[in-house]
């Protein structure tokens, strides 16, 4: 568990500058358009039955919660003026964006006005600003990936492969984070193929894979991309493991992909098919209300709107500053807040810890082959 952090200088200065609101209202800020649009909608989606779930029960300290929607477009600029328009709106806490380029940008704007944010971005740096305002609601790639490598090293007996990663915020993270590990470990990068965001092509760093031996293919893409360069690996016929995170093997890339996702395989922090009975039944709800199976991006969202419910409940009011402060060192179990999940920790740089999964997709699903602990 983490240590209780008192708080920071610029927690102090909103506490003393920035109001509570009367009202309790959320900015949903995510990529509804553009090429972040299935990872957006997915979080939008998880937020939005949240909180539709708390405000039949009641609300949050009595009063009913009202969610804004923004679209950030995908776009960092446009995703920047969105944050300052929620801000302008009156928005007691933030919730996205997902792509980490969007957020890394946005996330100074939230910071400046004391609001805080919950990300569902990935890329180590956001957690890495010194901003007391910025909160994960999945673990960042740097505490992701060592978990991957060590179960591809131990239990696949991985000892080369080949790593073809996105050329953006988000993929230069775990690009890095997985040629640290990998170092660490002794695995050889025999193949170090960049790509580019929502590149339709993968034909010819398919056919540049083929040309290496590889025990495995390191692949981290977003969703997407993820689903078009599985189509391409089994049009070519590559045989080695396909082995990422959750944005290879999440269940809107199975569904781009059908069943060129089948033989995937990777680490997620969320899944829908976790052994979980608090998760098997909101993907049921979520299923029911939505018409397509949720993925880790769904329950990102979903979870965040418990977490800002019980924290709020905490605090005893819709208070920005005081909200953040308390996050700091917080863990909240399932037990004590249902709508969590799983239990979960954050420590002084919003950075989160909890258990996950690493899984295979066969027949169109997500299948857990192990739980791995948190770190």
């Amino acid at each position: 568990m983490f240590g209780k952090v008192t708080g920071t200088a610029a927690i102090a200065l909103a506490l003393a500058t920035v109001p509570a609101f009367a009202e309790i209202k959320i900015g949903s800020i995510v990529e509804l358009s553009g090429p972040g649009a299935a990872a957006g909608t997915n979080f939008r989606d998880g937020v939005k039955m949240g909180f539709e779930e708390i405000n039949a029960a009641g609300g949050v300290l009595g009063e009913p919660v009202d969610v804004e929607e923004y679209d950030s477009q995908t776009d960092p600029q446009v995703s920047r003026a969105m944050v300052q328009k929620a801000i302008d709106d009156g928005v007691y806490v933030i919730t996205g964006t997902v792509f980490s380029s969007s957020t890394v940008v946005n996330m100074l704007v939230a910071k400046q006005a004391g609001i805080p944010q919950f990300t569902g971005s990935e890329a180590p740096s956001i957690t890495a600003m010194n901003n007391p305002f910025i909160f994960r609601t999945a673990f960042g790639s740097q505490k992701g990936v060592p978990k991957l490598v060590r179960y591809m090293t131990e239990e696949m007996g991985v000892k080369k492969v080949a790593v073809v990663w996105a050329n953006t915020e988000f993929g230069k993270g775990g690009h890095t984070a997985f040629v640290e590990e990998a170092a660490k470990a002794g695995v050889e990068i025999v193949a170090d193929i960049p790509t580019e965001q929502a590149q339709n092509d993968f034909s010819a760093d398919v056919v540049q894979l083929k040309g290496v031996e590889a025990d495995a293919v390191f692949v981290y893409l977003t969703e997407e991309e993820s689903a078009r360069f599985l189509r391409e690996a089994r049009k070519q016929g590559i045989t080695q493991p396909l082995v990422g995170e959750t944005t290879l093997i999440g269940n809107k890339v199975i569904e781009l992909a059908g069943e060129a996702a089948n033989g995937a395989m990777g680490h997620v922090g969320l899944t829908p098919n976790a052994d979980i009975a608090a998760m098997t039944e909101m993907v049921a709800r979520f299923t029911d209300a939505y018409r397509y199976t949720p993925d880790h991006n769904a329950i990102k969202g979903y979870t965040a709107a418990y977490a800002i419910k019980c924290v709020t409940e905490m605090i005893g009011s819709a208070d920005s500053a005081a909200f953040a402060e308390k996050m700091h060192g917080l863990t909240i179990t399932a037990a004590e807040c249902p709508g969590i999940l799983m239990d979960v920790s954050w420590d002084d740089t919003g950075e989160m810890s909890r258990e996950s999964f690493f899984v295979e997709v066969e027949d169109g699903k997500q299948v857990v082959k192990a739980v791995l602990p948190p770190n």
